[in-house]
Order: structure tokens, then C-alpha cells, then sequence
């Protein structure tokens, strides 16, 4: 495939990706539209699955295992069951695989700026929640909270100080760990100590943004 032809894709598939965002975050908000919300959820969580294609390596295998381990997560979340221990499971395994491909290329030097700025804004949302979480939530919320930060911390960093050749594709990861963060948080505030008001727009406009940038990463430095 042409760069052109790959650009005119790419833009058809962020194009679609707006609809399907749109679809999740209506479907949820409006009463008697949750079938929306159950269609364009894990449709959106697929076409960025799509987006991240093949190859790249470890590092983009271990992107798109992030990727499906999200859309088990997204499925778990959006059942009218109580399943929000192993949806955050999911989720919490789709962040060890991003550390392990965000591992590679570190420098000691990024790592002392974003190490400590991550474990200064994970305990401020800890502190915070503490009070409004049940006993048995508190070892779940903590593991995620930490893996997360994790997560964070290693892509800020790569994108601080971008390996050799990777600096677009640094970037990307940077941006999409960062908002990754922002909607776990909003989402965690609006379950714990919500509801907020129209949280469920934010949650998934700012999650939905991450997966994409994380998935764009895949590719970035190539062209595609």
C-alpha cells in the first residue's frame, strides 16, 4: 500500500472511530439506548485493534496483546453484571503488556523526572479515594493504581528521551499513557466518590484517544 493510500485508510478508520465513540458514549448516557453502548463499545476497542495492524516486531505484538486484553476489560465493564473486579483484571494485565513493550530504550536520567511525578499523582488519587473505597476494592484498586503508574512512567519517559529511531512512535505512547491515566482516574472518582456529571463522556472520549495513540505508535516512525 501506497503512504497516500495509508493516510486516506488511516483517516477513514479515525473517522469511524468518532462514530463508534459517539455511539458508546450516547448509548450509555441515554435511557433506553444501552443496546448502542453494548454495539460501538468493543467496535471501537476492534477498529483500533485494526489501526495497530501487524508486524513491528515485540514491540507490536505486545501492543495489540494490550489491546485485546482492553476489549475483554471494555466487555466486562459494560455487562448489567457486577463484573468490575475482572474487567479491572483485564485491564491491569493490558498494562503489564504495555510495559513490556514500552521497557525497552529507557534512560535513567527521564526515569528520575517521570518516575516521581507518576508516584506523587497515584498516591494524591489514592489518598483521595481511600475513603470512599470498600474493604475488599482497597488491594485491587491499589495493584491497578500501581501498574498504571508503571505504565505511565515508562512511556513518559521514552517520549522525554526517545530511543534511536523511535521518536514518533515515543511520542505516541507518551501522549496515549497520559490520557490513559486521566480517564482511569475520571472513571475511578465517578465509581468511588460520584457520580459525576457526564463523566461517562469524558471516561471514554480520553480512553478511546489513548488506545488510539497507543496503537498509532505501532507504526509511527514508518509512516503508516
Amino acid at each position: 500500500m501506497s503512504p497516500r493510500a495509508s493516510r486516506v485508510g488511516n483517516a477513514w478508520l479515525a473517522g469511524l472511530l468518532l462514530l463508534l465513540a459517539a455511539g458508546a458514549i450516547a448509548g450509555a448516557s441515554m435511557e433506553g439506548m444501552r443496546w448502542l453502548h453494548y454495539l460501538c463499545k468493543p467496535a471501537a476497542t476492534l477498529l483500533i485493534i485494526v489501526r495497530a495492524g501487524s508486524g513491528a516486531g515485540s514491540y507490536g505484538r505486545w501492543v495489540r496483546v494490550g489491546l485485546w486484553l482492553s476489549l475483554v476489560g471494555d466487555i466486562c465493564l459494560m455487562l448489567p453484571v457486577d463484573a468490575f473486579v475482572a474487567g479491572l483484571s483485564a485491564f491491569l494485565l493490558a498494562h503489564l503488556a504495555y510495559i513490556v513493550a514500552f521497557r525497552h530504550g529507557l534512560r535513567a536520567t527521564a526515569l528520575a523526572v517521570s518516575v516521581p511525578l507518576m508516584a506523587v499523582f497515584a498516591a494524591a488519587n489514592l489518598f483521595g479515594l481511600w475513603p470512599h473505597l470498600a474493604a475488599p476494592l482497597q488491594v485491587p484498586v491499589v495493584a491497578y493504581t500501581l501498574v498504571l503508574a508503571t505504565m505511565a512512567a515508562l512511556a513518559l519517559a521514552r517520549g522525554m528521551a526517545p530511543p534511536r529511531g523511535e521518536r514518533r512512535r515515543a511520542h505516541w505512547a507518551a501522549v496515549g499513557a497520559l490520557l490513559f491515566v486521566a480517564s482511569d482516574s475520571l472513571l475511578a472518582w465517578d465509581r468511588f466518590a460520584g457520580p459525576l456529571p457526564w463523566a461517562i463522556a469524558g471516561v471514554l472520549a480520553s480512553y478511546y484517544a489513548a488506545q488510539w495513540s497507543i496503537a498509532v505508535s505501532v507504526h509511527a516512525d514508518r509512516g503508516r
